[in-house]
């Protein structure tokens, strides 16, 4: 990165102001830590999103694991934690980078770029699982592949004759076909051609031509091949261009997302979901956030007749209006969440992901909970906290200083890894709601650690 590039982005996270009303908010679709490279997937009707975390405080790309998080209603989405780390490949040293997962004949293979321990360069990886949550394992023991530099940000995509390709680079682009085993390929690796037909012209002085950076997404609508890519120069906007083939030649079509949100980065990726096309990108909008601690964001996408895309910027509200609505008498998992303030999420032995409420007023915001006709008469959580102080947690309708509707006292457990069943008579509440769980109490940290919750009629 030359020195010009260095004071944009030093002046891009100097400068940035964050606007976000968290009360109406549904974007960043994840506020229990920080996110970003998201890469969706649809399976069994569910949608899942693959993410990188970016460490708290950090002053570079400090990232270890990959997250996954899914959603039934594309407004409430549930924490499923890590499912793989960089220190899940023997060969690996380090940073656990943009991924992307795609499922075949029941096995899921997830591509994700890191740094090889035998030359210290990138290179990319594959791990293949039988379920979205793994576990994944490492099958081939070495990268995938491995060119001269710059092997970021796989994309993998299935054409409908069961070919695959794999696409990454930075500042180069390269593809591959995959082999039916999805984790070799047959062929030499090629080096697309940065073209400014297919790619724009880039107006700046660097050694770049054309628009192209890093992190490609390809995606497949009415037989147009659409290549999605963060361009330059800093801070990075979306662009995309379109094909008749899924190797091109590629032909630019402009941009999709301006550059915004306090970010120089953005990474790409679109799916189809119930009948909807929806955008995924990351921006600096949660508190702290910048372009070292990012988070997830979405918005529905929309084309033109032609096939071509109108600009999409970013929201806080993302998706307002959910697909379907949440049984509240199953046992839901805390971490399934449509908003939230001052909780942080983590995972342990005992009970897997959970989330910490850590300051008097911390909330969990869950949307669409439909209780039905006859109502229900009692609520049971599943908590737990180290302090002797009085802690609660009060469940509200509508919200945070809505309708009380339930109050449970949160014992003293001794720790994340003991827990308590705790639970109260609630009025009979009927139809659908949006439900807030709010925490109060005196300590400055740690309140309350909560796993999960349900009503009975």
């Amino acid at each position: 990165m030359n020195r010009k590039n260095s004071l944009i982005i030093l002046l891009f996270i100097v400068t940035r102001m964050i606007f976000i009303d968290m009360g109406n908010a549904q974007n960043p679709i994840v506020q229990t830590k920080y996110t970003a490279d998201p890469a969706p997937m649809v399976w069994n009707d569910r949608l899942y999103v693959y993410t990188t975390h970016d460490e708290d405080g950090s002053t570079w790309f400090t990232m270890n694991n990959w997250n996954l998080y899914s959603t039934n209603d594309m407004v409430n989405w549930t924490d499923h934690g890590a499912v793989l780390s960089y220190t899940d490949f023997e060969w690996a040293s380090g940073d656990a980078w943009a991924p992307q997962c795609i499922e075949r004949d029941g096995k899921f293979f997830m591509y994700v770029p890191m740094i090889s321990r035998y030359n210290n360069r990138p290179a990319i990886g594959v791990a293949v699982g039988d379920s979205p949550m793994g576990p994944f394992y490492d099958p081939i023991g070495a990268p995938l592949v491995q060119t001269e530099w710059g092997d970021i940000d796989p994309a993998v995509f299935i054409d409908d004759d069961g070919q695959a390709y794999l696409y990454w680079g930075n500042p180069n682009l390269y593809y591959v076909k995959l082999n039916e085993d999805m984790i070799s390929y047959e062929g030499e690796v090629v080096r697309v051609p940065m073209t400014v037909e297919s790619f724009g012209k880039r107006d700046d002085d660097s050694e770049r031509e054309t628009l192209y950076e890093e992190g490609p997404w390809l995606y497949k609508r009415n037989n147009i091949y659409y290549l999605f890519w963060p361009g330059g120069p800093l801070p990075e906007h979306i662009g995309y261009s379109t094909s008749d083939s899924p190797t091109g030649p590629w032909k630019y079509g402009g941009v999709v997302m301006p550059a915004q949100g306090g970010s120089f980065t953005i990474h790409p990726g679109v799916i189809d979901f119930r009948g909807n096309t929806y955008f995924f990108y990351h921006n600096g909008a949660l508190p702290g956030g910048g372009g070292f601690n990012r988070s997830v964001a979405v918005e529905e996408m929309r084309f033109n007749p032609d096939g071509t895309i109108p600009e999409i910027n970013m929201t806080e509200e993302g998706i307002t209006e959910g697909l379907a609505t949440l049984n509240p008498y199953i046992l839901n998992q805390a971490e399934t969440i449509a908003f939230s303030e001052g909780f942080k999420s983590s995972q342990n032995d005992q009970v897997g992901v959970f989330v910490t409420g850590n300051r008097d007023g911390a909330y969990i915001k869950v949307r669409d909970v439909d209780f039905g006709e006859e109502g229900a008469k009692k609520f049971f959580a599943r908590v737990g906290t180290t302090h002797n102080d009085p802690i609660t947690l009060e469940v509200r309708l509508g919200s945070q200083e809505g309708e009380k509707i339930a109050t449970v006292r949160v014992p003293r457990t001794g720790g994340s890894n003991r827990w308590a069943i705790v639970n109260s008579d609630v009025p009979e509440v009927t139809g659908v709601h949006d439900l807030y769980f709010v925490v109060k109490g005196n300590p400055r940290s740690h309140l309350i650690y909560f796993d999960y919750w349900r009503f009975s009629e």
